[in-house]
C-alpha cells in the first residue's frame, strides 16, 4: 500500500500529532510538498501532504484561514503539516477549528522534526510500495505464464481474475465470448459485445474503459493481436481502478494472449494451406484423397451434405467480415467448416447443410442488403456493393465440383441483379425470364428481330405479332390465325415472309427457341 497519513503519524521518528481530521487519516499520500506561499494551490497536483511554517500566513485571521483551508481542500491536498516552534509556538486555534470544519487533517510537526525527514519518509514508503508492486507484478507474470502453458487461455483468465480480484473474459474476432473466469462472469461479458465491436473499428492496439462508479463494476477492454485487424479482445472487470500490481498482471495477460493469438495465426496459415489442398482435390473429383489429406480436421464435413459458398468482393474487408461470421458461427455450434481464400477478393466456403454457418452467411448477406437498400445514391460510399455471394444446393463430396459450379452461377446472377446473395435453388425453382434482363440478351433480341420490326414499320404487315402468336400456339395454324383474327393462309404467307427476311427456317427448333426468347426479352424490356 502507498503511504497514508496514518502511517506517517505512527512513524516513531517523526513524532507527528493529529490536531484535526482524525477520521481521514487513511487517505494515501502521493507526495510531501513544502510551501510558504499564501496560496500554494496553483502548484498543487492533488494528493499531497502540504508542509508549512506559516511564514507568510496570518494564522490568527479566521477569514484568511478559512479561505486558505478551503482552497487546499478544493485542490485535493490530503493533509496539512504545521511546524510549531518556528513562527508559532503552537497551532492557532482558528486554524485547528477551520481544518476540523472542512475535514482537512491537520498534523502538528515538532521543531525537532525537519520537513526533509517527512519527505524522506514519504519517498521511502512510495518506493517500497512500488517495489512490492513490481515484485507482485513479476510473480503474477510467472503465474500467468505457467497457467497459460499448462491450461491454455482458460487457465490464464482464471489466474488473471484472481490477481485483480475481479473477472476476465476473452472474445474472438467477431466479438463473441470465448471464455470467462469465473463462470458467473459470462452473462456480464455477453452484455459488452457491442463495446467490443466498437473497439474493433479503432486502429490496433486499442483499449477503452466502460462502466464506473454508478455501474456494477469498472471494465477495461483491450484488443489482442499485432495485425491491422484485432484477432481477439480481453475484458477485465474490477470494483475499482487497477493498482500497479494489477496493471502488471493485465499487461502480462495481454502479452501472453497476443503471443497465443500470433501462434494461432501461424497454425491458421498451415490450416488454410491444407484446406486449399482439400478443396482442390474435391473439385478435381478425388474425395478419397481429400479425406486422406484432411484427416480429422473437418470432422464429418466431407461425408455429410454440405453447401458451397462462393463470395467475391472488390475490397477485401467484406470478405474478412463474411469469413469471421461463418467461422464464429461454426465454432459456437461445434460445426466443422472449410474456408479457403482464393486471393484477396474471392472466398470459398464448405459448410454443413442446414447448419449455423450457412444461416449466419444468410443473415450477414441480409444485413448488407438492408444497408444497401437504406442508402441513397448520394450517401453511397461504394462499400455497400462490394460483396456478392453465391450459394449452391446441398451436395456430397462426389458432387463437389458441380456444387462449386452452382455457387459460381448463383454468384454471377447475384452480380447481374445487384443482389448480395443468391441461392442456386432459387434459380432452379423460379423462371428463366428474369435472366433475360441481361443487356447482352437484349442486344441479341433487338438485332434478331430488327428486320421484322422495320418491315412492320412500313405498314406492309404485322410479322412480329404473327410470329409471337404462331410460336405461342406451337405452330398450330388454325389456333394462331384465330388469335390474330386472320385467315390461316394469310398467317402462312406471313411466316414465309419471316423466313425470307431472316434467312432462317422456322422448321429448325433452335431457330424457334431463339426467336421465342428474343420476343420474351423484348417484352420484358418494354
Amino acid at each position: 500500500m502507498p503511504p497514508t497519513l496514518a502511517s506517517l503519524v505512527h512513524h516513531s521518528a517523526l513524532k507527528l500529532t493529529v490536531r484535526a481530521g482524525e477520521d481521514r487519516l487513511d487517505v494515501p499520500v502521493r507526495w510531501a510538498h513544502v510551501s510558504e506561499l499564501a496560496d500554494p494551490v496553483p502548484y498543487m497536483d492533488g494528493g499531497e501532504l502540504l508542509l508549512t511554517t506559516a511564514l507568510k500566513l496570518d494564522a490568527d485571521d479566521a477569514k484568511a484561514m478559512r479561505r486558505y483551508v478551503k482552497r487546499l481542500v478544493g485542490a485535493g491536498v490530503v493533509g496539512l503539516g504545521f511546524a510549531v516552534g518556528v513562527n508559532y509556538d503552537e497551532i492557532p486555534e482558528v486554524l485547528v477549528d477551520t481544518a476540523q470544519e472542512e475535514g482537512l487533517p491537520l498534523l502538528e510537526v515538532p521543531r525537532r522534526t525537519p520537513f526533509i525527514a517527512i519527505s524522506k519518509a514519504v519517498s521511502a514508503a512510495i518506493a517500497a510500495d512500488q517495489y512490492r508492486s513490481v515484485t507482485a507484478g513479476f510473480a503474477a507474470q510467472r503465474e500467468l505464464t505457467k497457467r497459460a502453458l499448462t491450461d491454455g487461455p482458460e487457465g490464464l483468465l482464471a489466474a488473471l481474475a484472481a490477481q485483480v480480484d475481479g473477472w476476465a473474459a476473452l472474445y474472438d474476432a467477431s466479438g463473441a465470448v470465448v471464455a470467462t473466469a469465473p463462470e458467473w462472469a459470462g452473462r456480464r461479458a455477453a452484455r459488452l459485445t457491442a463495446d467490443v465491436e466498437r473497439l474493433r473499428d479503432r486502429p490496433a492496439p486499442a483499449s477503452s474503459v466502460v462502466g464506473g462508479p454508478d455501474n456494477e463494476d469498472r471494465v477495461e477492454l483491450h484488443t489482442l493481436g499485432t495485425g491491422r485487424r484485432p484477432r481477439a479482445a480481453l475484458a477485465v472487470g474490477t470494483a475499482s481502478a487497477l493498482g500497479t500490481a494489477e496493471r502488471y498482471a493485465v499487461h502480462s495477460a495481454i502479452a501472453l494472449l497476443t503471443l497465443t493469438t500470433e501462434r494461432s495465426r501461424s497454425l491458421r496459415a498451415a490450416h488454410e494451406r491444407i484446406g486449399a489442398a482439400v478443396l482442390r482435390l474435391l473439385l478435381a473429383g478425388h474425395p478419397d484423397h481429400a479425406r486422406a489429406v484432411a484427416g480429422d480436421l473437418y470432422g464429418g464435413l466431407l461425408d455429410a451434405p454440405f453447401r458451397v459458398i462462393v463470395g467475391e468482393s472488390a475490397d477485401g474487408d467484406p470478405l474478412d467480415g463474411l469469413a469471421e461470421v461463418v467461422e464464429s458461427a461454426a465454432a459456437r455450434s461445434g460445426e466443422a467448416v472449410l474456408v479457403v481464400a482464393e486471393g484477396p477478393e474471392r472466398l470459398v466456403v464448405l459448410a454443413v447443410d442446414g447448419g449455423a454457418a450457412v444461416e449466419a452467411c444468410g443473415e450477414y448477406a441480409a444485413t448488407r442488403e438492408a444497408e444497401r437498400a437504406s442508402s441513397t445514391a448520394g450517401e453511397r460510399t461504394g462499400d455497400e456493393e462490394d460483396l456478392v455471394v453465391g450459394l449452391s444446393a446441398p451436395a456430397g463430396p462426389i458432387a463437389a465440383a458441380a456444387a462449386y459450379k452452382q455457387a459460381e452461377q448463383a454468384l454471377s446472377v447475384a452480380r447481374r441483379r445487384g443482389r448480395v446473395l443468391v441461392e442456386h435453388e432459387q434459380l432452379a425453382a423460379g423462371s428463366v425470364l428474369p435472366l433475360l434482363a441481361d443487356d447482352a440478351v437484349r442486344a441479341f433480341a433487338d438485332g434478331l428481330l430488327r428486320p421484322l420490326s422495320e418491315h412492320d414499320a412500313t405498314g406492309r404487315g404485322d410479322l412480329v405479332a404473327s410470329l409471337r402468336a404462331w410460336l405461342s400456339r406451337h405452330g398450330q395454324w388454325d389456333a394462331a390465325a384465330a388469335d390474330l383474327g386472320v385467315h390461316r393462309h394469310t398467317l402462312r404467307y406471313r411466316m414465309r415472309r419471316v423466313e425470307e427476311i431472316l434467312g432462317r427456317s422456322l422448321d429448325d427448333p433452335d431457330v424457334r427457341m431463339e426467336l421465342w426468347l428474343a420476343l420474351k426479352a423484348t417484352a420484358a424490356a418494354e
